[in-house]
């Protein structure tokens, strides 16, 4: 039997892999991250739009206010000011980086073999899923408590068990996010394309509930907690930092959603239309509902669930935590478990098929937030808060994944010529290295000068502006060393569909 060859057919400017035998029986290939065929790519720019808004209404996002006046020394207006300046800024790494997900198909481990080689994308694919595995167990756990608080309204005496509630409830809601994304890319589309209108209608109720019980005016006069006299602008892009950091791990593995975009016209309008504006009202929310809770409910409470979770109407409380429930499923399944499943895949795909992928990230997440779960359950104690650990892992994050995104973007436009060889990205001694140097390199200064700045205490401007710092400096180290090591890049031939 003669082995058939591998090919790529345009398809109307969507490049479509026709697979051979030499992709299929390579151990970098399986089914679930084969780049998708151009009619699975039947994703609108309104899909996308309804992506962004259901991933955006959170309770996460809820706090960013807080967030920035408590631990950044901004002010509420500078606060609400940087959130919709960062999320204007992450659509340009969010926009380019989706396009060879959209042209041909593939998702983020497949693009990264183009720049760290086809197994050192293992490297950057982990450091991405840990990240996704630890924001996976913290939207799980508010989550569990939604649950944990519809069962105490609907059943009295479920609120007896506490903390303990709280984590039955963690478990409960974790399987309801594995089995949304088990299920598929079409189920995850039908869950934020249903969500998206309600999370929105439900923000502008809660904005009008909370509006007569608090002055605007005021809230904005409020003095900023940084030292008096102290200049603003070491303050606010620190903060600016921090919130293109929210959505760092996004701006990398967007080809993950791309790949299924009808058009770059599509995936680009969409996140346009779906990020910033719904960042900011949801941020504006938070920080409204907070400045209004003392007249609602006798005092400050910065987290919607509790807040909402203390309304004397059991009617009232619990269909508010079912639409807790629906926000954080749809954020939870899109953000946090999409691309760990499919990094893990990356590893080996011949073992690791989608549903082992989708476990292994449950798992890994339980085990990040054992910590947490074991304090819930009154077995340990901890003077942790969240917004600290906000603070301190968007800084971190953002200046670890900064580099990638910078080098992924200069790979794909500015080395390869939005040109891939698509067969070559799924099989070993091809047109890619297994390991790239200059991708390593790109990745290496600016985390390497983020130690330093930790470790000795010089250069703190690398580490506070890090996405912006690391982004820049991979992006620039990337192209200088792409064009000392690697050769030339060929042009990879593409078949027209129609003359088949």
């Amino acid at each position: 039997m003669t082995v058939k060859s591998s090919r790529m057919l345009d398809r109307q400017g969507l490049i479509e892999l026709d697979e051979g035998d030499d992709v299929r029986d390579s151990p970098r290939f399986n089914t679930d991250i084969a780049p998708t065929k151009a009619s699975e790519r039947t994703w609108s720019r309104w899909n996308i739009a309804a992506l962004w808004v259901g991933m955006s209404i959170c309770v996460p996002t809820y706090t960013l206010g807080g967030v920035l006046t408590a631990y950044f020394g901004l002010s509420v207006g500078e606060a609400l000011l940087a959130i919709l300046l960062a999320n204007v800024i992450v659509l340009i790494p969010l926009t380019l980086n989706a396009f060879p997900g959209t042209k041909f198909g593939i998702p983020f481990p497949v693009v990264l073999r183009s720049s760290f080689g086809i197994l050192g994308s293992n490297v950057p694919c982990l450091i991405r899923a840990l990240v996704g595995c630890g924001w996976f167990g913290i939207q799980t756990m508010f989550g569990g408590l939604a649950i944990h608080l519809l069962l105490s309204a609907i059943f009295p005496p479920w609120q007896a068990l506490g903390g303990v509630g709280e984590v039955i409830g963690f478990f409960v809601f974790g399987a309801m996010n594995l089995y949304v994304v088990i299920r598929g890319a079409e189920s995850i589309k039908w869950l934020e394309t249903l969500a998206a209108p309600l999370l929105l209608a439900v923000g502008v109720g809660l904005m009008f509930w909370a509006w007569p019980h608090m002055s605007m005016t005021e809230l904005l006069a409020q003095p900023p907690s940084r030292p008096e006299g102290a200049p603003v602008y070491g303050y606010f892009f620190a903060g600016l930092t921090a919130m293109v950091g929210f959505w760092a791990t996004l701006s990398l593995n967007i080809p993950d959603f791309s790949r299924f975009a009808k058009s770059q016209k599509d995936q680009i309008v969409g996140q346009i239309i779906g990020l910033p504006l719904t960042m900011f009202f949801f941020a504006a929310l938070g920080v409204v509902m907070t400045a209004a809770s003392a007249s609602l409910v006798g005092r400050t409470i910065a987290d919607p669930v509790n807040l909402i979770g203390m309304i004397d109407n059991p009617f009232w409380v619990g269909v508010a935590m079912i639409l807790i429930i629906i926000a954080t499923l749809s954020t939870n399944t899109a953000a946090n478990i999409v691309s760990p499943t499919n990094d893990f895949q990356n590893v080996a795909p011949k073992l690791v098929d989608h549903p082992r992928g989708v476990l292994i990230t449950g798992l890994v997440g339980v085990l990040l937030m054992g910590y947490d779960l074991l304090q819930k359950a009154g077995v340990i104690t901890s003077g942790v808060t969240l917004e600290s650990l906000y603070s301190n892992w968007l800084l971190g994050y953002s200046s670890l994944l900064g580099p990638i995104a910078g080098i992924m973007a200069v790979d794909y436009f500015l080395i390869k010529r939005q040109s891939l060889d698509v067969p070559s990205l799924y099989q070993d001694n091809k047109a890619y290295p297994a390991i790239n140097a200059a991708g390593f390199i790109a990745f290496g200064v600016p985390v390497l000068l983020t130690l330093v700045a930790l470790t000795t205490g010089t250069m703190a401007w690398f580490y506070d502006y890090g996405w912006f710092t690391g982004s820049a400096l991979g992006a620039m180290t990337y192209y200088v060393a792409s064009l000392i090591l690697s050769p030339a890049q060929q042009t990879v031939p593409i078949a027209t569909a129609d003359m088949e």
